[in-house]
Order: C-alpha cells, then sequence, then structure tokens
C-alpha cells in the first residue's frame, strides 16, 4: 500500500468522546482535506465519561503550574464557553466557592490562592460572612470565590463536534468496536466487529482516545503503555431542595489525590449535584455495584500498581467506600460545606467512571498523558478536566499525527 487511494482514510480516531471528537475536529480545521474516519463502539457519542460527569468548565486553579491540565484547562475554560455560545449549547459561568471547614485546610487553601494566580486565574479570598453573601447557606472558616468556572452541556457539545466533523468531510460510525489492529510499516488496518463479520478500515495513522479502554486498544497496537486504566466509579445525589445552593460548592481537595471531594454544583438544567465519591469500579464500564466483569476485575488486580496504590491510601478508600454503602455518611460529609441538608434532600443520580491511569509503581497518573508510538498517537490519561480542556488537548494530538503523516 504506498498510494494516498489504498487508505481509506489518512486518520482513523478511535473513541467519539468529547476528546476524539476534540481530535477529528482539530484535524479537519489545521489540515482541511485529511480524511478522517472516528470509530465508536457505543451507538452514540458521548457515552461514557463525557456523558456522565457534573458538566464543570474547570477554571485550572488545582491543577500544578505548568503542567498540561493547568495550560489546557485555563485555556480551554474560555474556548468551551466561547464553542458553547456559537453553538447555542446551554451553558452558565457561574463561579464557585471552595471551601474550608477546618483549620487544617486552610493552608491548602491558601495554597491554590497562590497556584491560582500562577495559573492567571483570578481568585478572591473571602471570610465566613462573604462566604454567606455567596452562598447563604453554606457555612465556612475561608473561602475562595473562582469566576471563571461555569456549567455546560458536554454531552451536546460532543454533538455539535461530530456535527461539524461530518460537516467538515470526516466520517463518524457509530456500534463500531474495534476489535484487531494490525499495524505495518504503511500504516494500520483496524478490524471492527467479531470475526469476519466486521469491516476493515485502512489507515496511514491512528488516534487511541478510547477513555477507559484507551489502554488496551494502545496494547492492540503493539504499544506498551507504560499504565493500566483503573476504573473509579462517582457516585452522585440529586437535591431535592436545590434552593438551598444558587452555584457550585467545592471542599478544599487532597493534594494527593486527582479527586475533588464530594461537592455541589447547579447545572444547566437548574437542578443540584451532590458528590462525586469515587470507589472502584468492577468494570470498566461499572456504573453500578451489580456491574461485574471478572475478566476486567482480574486485570484492575493483576497490575501490580493496583496493590501499591491501594497499601498507599487505604484509609482514603475506605472512608469513600463508607460513604457508597451509606447514604448517612454521604449526607454527613455533605454537611460539612452545607449544614441545612438531610438525610431526604439526597436523591440517588446517574453514576460516572472515571479512567484514572495508575503506573506501575502505584503512582496515579496526575497529568494527561499524551504518547505517540509508530504510526500511532494515544491518550492515556484524560480525565477531569479534559471535558474542559478538550478543544486544546484536540489540537495537541491533532498536531502530533500531523506530524505523523508528514513523515510519510
Amino acid at each position: 500500500m504506498d498510494g494516498r487511494a489504498d487508505f481509506d482514510c489518512d486518520v482513523l480516531v478511535i473513541g467519539g468522546g468529547i476528546v476524539g471528537l476534540s481530535t477529528a475536529y482539530a484535524i479537519t480545521r489545521a489540515a482541511p482535506g485529511t480524511r478522517v474516519v472516528v470509530l465508536e463502539k457505543e451507538a452514540g457519542p458521548a457515552r461514557h465519561q463525557t456523558g456522565h460527569n457534573s458538566g464543570v468548565i474547570h477554571s485550572g486553579v488545582y491543577y500544578r503550574p505548568g503542567s498540561l491540565k493547568a495550560r489546557y484547562a485555563v485555556r480551554g475554560a474560555a474556548e468551551m464557553v466561547k464553542f458553547c455560545a456559537e453553538y447555542g449549547i446551554a451553558h452558565k459561568v457561574t463561579g464557585k466557592l471552595i471551601v474550608a471547614t477546618r483549620r487544617d485546610e486552610l493552608p491548602r487553601l491558601h495554597a491554590l490562592v497562590q497556584r491560582g494566580r500562577e495559573n492567571g486565574i483570578p481568585v478572591r479570598e473571602l471570610g465566613p460572612a462573604q462566604i454567606m453573601e455567596y452562598e447563604p447557606q453554606v457555612r465556612g472558616l475561608a473561602a475562595i470565590h473562582v469566576g471563571t468556572t461555569g456549567v455546560c452541556d458536554f454531552t451536546a457539545v460532543a454533538e455539535q463536534l461530530a456535527e461539524s466533523v461530518r460537516a467538515a468531510g470526516a466520517e463518524v460510525r457509530y456500534g463500531a468496536e474495534v476489535t484487531v489492529v494490525d499495524r505495518r510499516a504503511w500504516g494500520v488496518a483496524v478490524r471492527t466487529g467479531a470475526g469476519d463479520a466486521g469491516d476493515v478500515v485502512r489507515a496511514r495513522a491512528l488516534v487511541n482516545c478510547a477513555g477507559l479502554q484507551c489502554d488496551r486498544v494502545a496494547r492492540l497496537t503493539g504499544d506498551d503503555p507504560g499504565m493500566r486504566i483503573v476504573p473509579f466509579r462517582g457516585e452522585y445525589f440529586e437535591l431535592a431542595r436545590p434552593g438551598l445552593v444558587r452555584g457550585l460548592v467545592y471542599p478544599v481537595p487532597d493534594p494527593a489525590f486527582p479527586f475533588l471531594g464530594v461537592h455541589l454544583t447547579r447545572s444547566v438544567d437548574g437542578g443540584v449535584h451532590v458528590g462525586p465519591n469515587a470507589v472502584p469500579a468492577l468494570a470498566r464500564e461499572g456504573y453500578r455495584w451489580s456491574d461485574v466483569r471478572p475478566g476486567e476485575l482480574a486485570g484492575t488486580l493483576g497490575w501490580p500498581g493496583s496493590w501499591r496504590t491501594a497499601r498507599k491510601h487505604w484509609r482514603y478508600g475506605a472512608a469513600e467506600l463508607h460513604r457508597s454503602l451509606s447514604k448517612r455518611a454521604f449526607a454527613t460529609a455533605v454537611r460539612r460545606l452545607l449544614p441545612a441538608v438531610t438525610d431526604a434532600d439526597l436523591r440517588p443520580a446517574a453514576a460516572g467512571v472515571r479512567a484514572q491511569a495508575v503506573l506501575r509503581d502505584g503512582t496515579l497518573a496526575d497529568d494527561f498523558l499524551i504518547r505517540r508510538g509508530a504510526r500511532t498517537v494515544h491518550v492515556l490519561n484524560a480525565p477531569s478536566p479534559a471535558a474542559t480542556a478538550a478543544l486544546p488537548i484536540g489540537r495537541e494530538v491533532a498536531a502530533r499525527v500531523l506530524e505523523v503523516l508528514a513523515e510519510g
């Protein structure tokens, strides 16, 4: 296969979440005429991480200065608001409070103030009375207000990206699960479906944006990703009295973890979601305790990093598990921020699953991981704030795969 006509496309993108579709969108804009095909195993876009989160447009205040998360979240938040406005997608820039409720949290809160300023984010420090001006029902010793945080409908964003890439001449195929990848010197051939019944797509280069399945796809290509996706289920409740909260309210996060703690989020539809906690899922797409896939669970348990993480952070994990199994414990955690909430105020809502990359030594990957192989580019860690940062992530991945094409 030497000629362009021997290929079905120039770039094959695996994954129809917001990152995969943003990548396809960026390629079609940066290099018009590049033939792009997106393969998504589900019946539509945004069926996993993109469509199962709290819809927050993150400001970038949490992330290490200079990191991809910091740079892309700050840039991506502004771009996401602009994108939503351009296409009439529901969104609102609400601002948010990060509230310290214990004295031992105050140094971490002050560190966030400094980090926010280093990342170019305007933050305002608040005392107890000023907290109540923003959120009359919230109590705390101190807080910071981050004005650039917002909310949007990320599923609608993904749907618009899919529409835009189609309009630019790309193809988006749903119900197309990748089962075999054959990488050769000339490019890649991918089979979808089981046995000989599936289709074969030949491409000059492949982009892996498979989210919860990204490490498995990397191994299909013959690349060693050096990490394993360990799925964490984030469980949410809906607030029966949404009037208790005006906007977004977060606790001070523990810097040892990539999770932000149980928070309150007023979404674009006016409801208030509470959560998530984070517990190990028993399947890659395990949205309920009853979702168990023994093979996937064995893969997680067989990864050395899983056990090293568990030994290091078992106390944190035990507390999360307790909140998962006890609504009363979950409500107690919420009352630290919102004393007026009762157990009866919390109604179960849909859960999400975070695709968390864990390295072999047990380190939880803290930044986005984008790695290049022969004829391939892999996005190996893109949990929150990846939805916020999707447009700049897509441009970065597009630039890398266009380099592959340029090399012939």
